[in-house]
């Protein structure tokens, strides 16, 4: 069987109808995504597979097949000890194609790293103007992407925040983001990418645009053998809590899942989260303390404290959150801002 053919067998596993089709086993899935970033699935073949998993919806079994077909194919940096992953203590994922609020999630992620947290980001290029804001964000912080793996585990080595974008460590999955307005629709991918976790760091977090996401990223976190992870509503599917509204939170902690829900942080507020231009001087003025957003800061300690709670530092919501707020009012203001 060529691999053409092999690819029409999976079409035809869960395309031939209601009565006929199922889902694919993780085997199937791993080799589905295999075929399509080794080049070896049509385009037209590719789009059918998509849009059939998003008219169905993808099980954690085919998107855990999918993720470690992924993590195959990334180029990953040697390491003393082979297949040992390069020290990362957060996986921190930022996926959102479209711009719907300030990336205040930048400051959590860069607040936990002040504090002694290896934090890795990666994302996706932004496609027009106001798409996937966190790196003009970090270019006016001053901070540099990281152009490969190798160079972001070198980075971690000696710094504790870094970012690396998906079109340097996967560029054949990165050009899947690119079938969006092809599709009309999002597709696997967007989950896919959430899950990669291309280090394998220990710990976790995860924003998703669609409640019903959080199960099926707990599951796939489960079957991955994820060992810590927190998976919640976030503002525009990034990994940013609203702090006018409670927070549920699904959870993984070494093989167990479970949800707990977190209060908002400032109940009594108003804020109008809506659509706005992106404005990265904005953010950095925020941590510099040039100027004072009670309600991104909640934000940004909220989020920061879900941080801590993934990592096993804080024990319940109230003492992660009094910990988040001390730590943004000690922050180092003038260590970020210079535009890089």
């Amino acid at each position: 069987m060529g691999q053409g053919d092999e690819f029409s067998s999976i079409l035809r596993t869960i395309g031939r109808g209601p009565n006929l089709s199922r889902s694919l086993s993780r085997d199937e899935a791993h080799t589905a995504m295999r075929l399509i970033l080794a080049g070896h699935a049509e385009p037209v073949q590719i789009g059918a597979f998509l849009l059939l998993l998003r008219y169905r919806g993808e099980t954690a079994a085919e998107l855990a097949g999918m993720v470690a077909a992924a993590r195959e194919s990334l180029a990953l940096p040697d390491t003393p000890v082979p297949d040992a992953p390069a020290r990362v203590d957060l996986d921190w994922p930022s996926y959102a194609d479209r711009h719907r609020q300030q990336p205040w999630f930048v400051l959590a992620a860069l607040l936990l790293a002040e504090n002694g947290v290896k934090v890795l980001m990666h994302g996706i290029a932004g496609a027009a103007e106001g798409h996937a804001p966190t790196r003009p964000v970090l270019a006016a912080l001053g901070l540099k992407t990281s152009p490969s793996l190798t160079a972001a585990a070198t980075r971690l080595e000696r710094e504790n925040f870094t970012y690396v974008g998906l079109e340097s460590i996967c560029p054949p999955l990165h050009a899947l983001f690119d079938l969006r307005p092809v599709l009309g629709v999002r597709t696997a991918v967007n989950s896919l990418a959430r899950a990669l976790n291309p280090l394998r760091a220990a710990h976790q977090a995860q924003g998703v645009f669609h409640p019903p996401y959080q199960v099926l990223h707990q599951d796939v976190a489960l079957l991955e053998g994820q060992p810590r992870a927190a998976i919640f509503k976030g503002g525009g599917g990034e990994v940013q809590r609203n702090p006018l509204k409670p927070c549920r939170v699904a959870w993984v902690r070494d093989g167990v899942a479970g949800e707990e829900d977190w209060p908002a942080v400032l109940p009594e507020a108003t804020y109008a989260w809506r659509e706005e231009p992106l404005d990265a001087a904005r953010v950095a003025a925020l941590w510099r303390g040039d100027i004072d957003l009670p309600v991104p800061v909640a934000a940004i300690t909220g989020t920061a404290a879900l941080g801590l709670a993934v990592l096993g530092r804080a024990g319940d919501p109230a003492q992660a959150q009094a910990m988040a707020e001390a730590m943004w009012r000690e922050r180092p203001k003038a260590r970020y801002g210079a535009a890089a």
